[in-house]
């Protein structure tokens, strides 16, 4: 019995690190599959496939689906937050920064939970956790925020001159063709979205929601993509193909089914 506790519990815990490690993966895989495809449509294909796939397993399981507007109400507003906009400033930010680098400010999400959860839910950071949320907070925006912003806040002549505001005008203009500004708007998305959990399991089961908020979420990058795009397969290549499925499949159904039924659930 107690050879078999260790063993157990290293088994949890690859269950729980995998769907991060899919995640992260699938940012590689992407890369390499974005030069010959686009943004949005790459976007869309990782989630609406996925989203059959997740409701398919549901459907074996014999999960119950969504039978209230409260319950679709709750997977529209995740659609939007942690499938549309996730996954349409993870794809763009793909195309302006590197994927180990987006990598990093994706999984800076748990911060953002982390201070959710404390706004939220009242929940306890205590001293050492709080230092080191502020201490990864900066740290994240010194990647995130473009560097001219930060060398006119830490020029000192700067604040003497007439011309300088706080936030320089004309970078905003700029500021969403930052690869890491996006990602840090990717990871809030997807922060907001795993806080929204906790609610829209009152009303529908995880599973189902999360199936139902891939293939509602992925249906507006495609319209974008058929609006704002061109030749978004054409120049794709069997190791793209490939890569797509591995984003779609493992780094979407499988690590999204993982991380919304594994305990804990929700925040």
């Amino acid at each position: 019995m107690q050879l078999k506790l260790p063993q157990g519990k290293s088994i949890s815990a690859l269950l729980l690190i995998a769907p991060f490690f899919f995640w992260g993966t699938a940012m590689v895989a992407m890369k390499g599959a974005i030069a010959d495809t686009t943004p949005f449509f790459l976007a869309g294909f990782r989630l609406v496939p996925a989203g059959f796939l997740v409701l398919l397993a549901a459907f074996l399981s014999r999960r119950e689906q969504p039978k209230t507007w409260q319950a679709w109400l709750w997977i529209g507003l995740f659609a939007l937050v942690d499938g549309t906009l996730f996954q349409g400033f993870l794809a763009q930010g793909l195309t302006r920064t590197g994927a180990g680098l987006g990598s990093v400010m994706i999984d800076s999400q748990p911060l953002a939970v982390a201070l959710l959860a404390w706004i939220l839910f009242g929940e306890k950071i205590g001293l050492i956790g709080a230092i080191g949320l502020l201490l990864g907070v900066v740290g994240i925006s010194l990647l995130g925020l473009p560097q001219e912003w930060i060398s006119q806040w830490v020029d000192p002549t700067a604040w003497g001159a007439a011309s300088f505001s706080f936030v320089p005008l004309d970078l905003i203009s700029s500021l969403f063709d930052n690869g890491q500004w996006l990602m840090l708007m990717a990871a809030l998305s997807m922060a907001i979205g795993t806080v929204m959990v906790r609610y829209v399991s009152r009303h529908v089961d995880p599973v189902v929601a999360t199936g139902w908020h891939m293939i509602l979420g992925g249906l507006p990058l495609f319209l974008l993509s058929d609006w704002l795009e061109t030749d978004q397969w054409t120049a794709l290549t069997s190791t793209d193909w490939l890569a797509l499925g591995y984003s779609t499949i493992f780094g979407s159904a499988l690590s999204y089914g993982l991380f919304s039924t594994l305990p804990p659930k929700g925040i």
